[in-house]
C-alpha cells in the first residue's frame, strides 16, 4: 500500500466503528507554478505554520504534509515544490517529486494567483495534470485579496477556459476542473470552502494521523526550513536558489534544571560561491546574526523550548547540479 493510500472504504466502518460510516480521510496535493500561494494556503487550512513562505519563487523543496482536522474528517495536505521547466538537476528532481506525489493522492488542488494572467507556466502544469489519470483537479484561485471585485470574474473565466482546453482535451474531465474556488489565505476568505470541497472528494476512511497532530515532518527538517526561510529575507537574484540548510546536531544542554531547559542546535547554511557566503554573513556578521535571531524565534515556537542556535556558512560549490552533493543535502 502506498503511503498516500487510505484504508479500504468498505472495511473502514467495521474496523473503526467509533468514527462512523461517514468519516472521510485522505490526501490532497497543492500544485502550481512557483510563488502561487500553495504554502500560505496550506498553513491557513492547518491553522498553524507547517510550511515556510516567501516572496521568492521555488521556496518549497520538500513535500510538506499538513494535517487538517474536522469533526467528521481528516484532510492531509501535501504541499509540493512549484512545477516549472527545470534548469538544474535540483529542478528536475523537484519536478519528479511533484509528479510522483500527484500519482498517489486522492485529489489535486491547482493554485493559480488571481493577480497574474494565465501564462505558459500554468499551461505547462495543466498539461502535466492531464497525464495524472483518475484524479479530480480543483482550481484554487489564490491571492484574491490582491485584486478588485471587478477583476476577479475575468480571472475565473480564464481559469475555467484553461481547464476546458487542457484537462477536457486529454479526456480527463468532460468539463475541465472539478471545481473552481477563489480564496484568500491571507484574509481567511473561502478557506473553509476549500476544506469542505476537498474533504467531499476524500474516500471514507478512519483518521490517518492522531488527533491534534499537524504535520509528520521530522523536527530537524522543520528547523532547517525555518532557518532557510530567515535566510531568504532580503536576498535577490540567484541567491535564494543557492541556499540550502542542514541541521548537524540538536541536543539538550547538559546540567540545566528541568524547569529551564535549553536546546543546542548546530546548523549549516550552504551556498554555492564565496560572494554568496559574504552576503549571508553580512558586514561584521550582522546579516547572519539577524538570520539566527529570526530563526531562533520560529524554532522556539515550534518546539516550545528556548534554543541556542549556532549557524555556520559553508560554500558547497554548484550543489544544485551535483548529484552526490544533492544526495548529501537531502534532495
Amino acid at each position: 500500500m502506498s503511503e498516500y493510500e487510505t484504508t479500504d472504504p468498505a472495511s473502514a466502518a467495521s474496523l473503526f466503528p467509533e468514527y462512523g460510516e461517514d468519516y472521510r480521510a485522505g490526501f490532497a496535493s497543492f500544485v502550481g507554478r512557483p510563488n502561487a500561494g500553495k504554502s500560505t494556503l496550506t498553513n491557513a487550512l492547518v491553522g498553524e505554520k507547517v510550511a515556510i513562505t516567501s516572496s521568492k519563487p521555488q521556496t518549497t523543496r520538500h513535500t510538506i504534509r499538513g494535517i487538517v482536522h474536522r469533526e467528521n474528517a481528516q484532510l492531509v495536505l501535501v504541499d509540493t515544490p512549484g512545477l516549472h521547466r527545470p534548469r538544474t538537476l535540483l529542478g528536475s528532481r523537484l519536478n519528479d517529486l511533484v509528479i510522483d506525489t500527484l500519482s498517489e493522492v486522492d485529489v489535486v488542488g491547482f493554485c493559480l494567483p488571481a493577480d497574474e494572467k494565465i501564462g505558459p507556466g500554468d499551461k505547462f502544469i495543466a498539461s502535466q495534470l492531464a497525464k495524472v489519470s483518475h484524479k479530480p483537479v480543483v482550481a484554487l484561485v489564490t491571492k484574491t485579496d490582491k485584486v478588485g471585485r471587478d477583476q476577479l470574474p475575468e480571472q475565473l473565466i480564464a481559469v475555467d477556459q484553461l481547464g476546458r482546453e487542457h484537462l477536457a482535451k486529454e479526456g480527463k474531465q468532460a468539463e475541465g476542473f472539478a471545481a473552481i474556488i477563489p480564496v484568500s489565505a491571507v484574509e481567511g476568505k473561502q478557506v473553509e470552502v476549500v476544506a469542505e470541497e476537498l474533504i467531499a472528494m476524500m474516500p471514507k476512511s478512519p483518521p490517518l494521523y492522531p488527533t491534534g497532530e499537524l504535520t509528520d515532518e521530522p523536527e530537524t527538517v522543520m528547523i532547517a526550513e525555518l532557518i532557510r526561510e530567515a535566510a531568504l529575507e532580503d536576498v535577490r537574484d540567484e541567491l535564494p536558489h543557492s541556499i540550502a540548510v542542514t541541521v548537524e546536531e540538536m541536543l539538550p544542554r547538559e546540567d540545566r534544571p528541568e524547569d529551564k531547559p535549553l536546546l543546542d542546535v548546530h546548523a549549516t547554511i550552504h551556498v554555492e560561491r564565496d560572494s554568496q557566503k559574504a552576503i549571508i554573513i553580512g558586514r561584521g556578521g550582522s546579516r547572519l546574526k539577524a538570520i539566527g535571531s529570526q530563526a531562533r524565534e520560529g524554532i522556539k515556537k515550534l518546539l516550545g523550548t528556548p534554543v541556542y542556535l549556532n549557524l555556520h556558512v559553508k560554500v558547497t560549490k554548484e550543489w544544485q547540479r551535483d548529484a552526490k552533493k544533492l544526495n548529501r543535502l537531502g534532495f
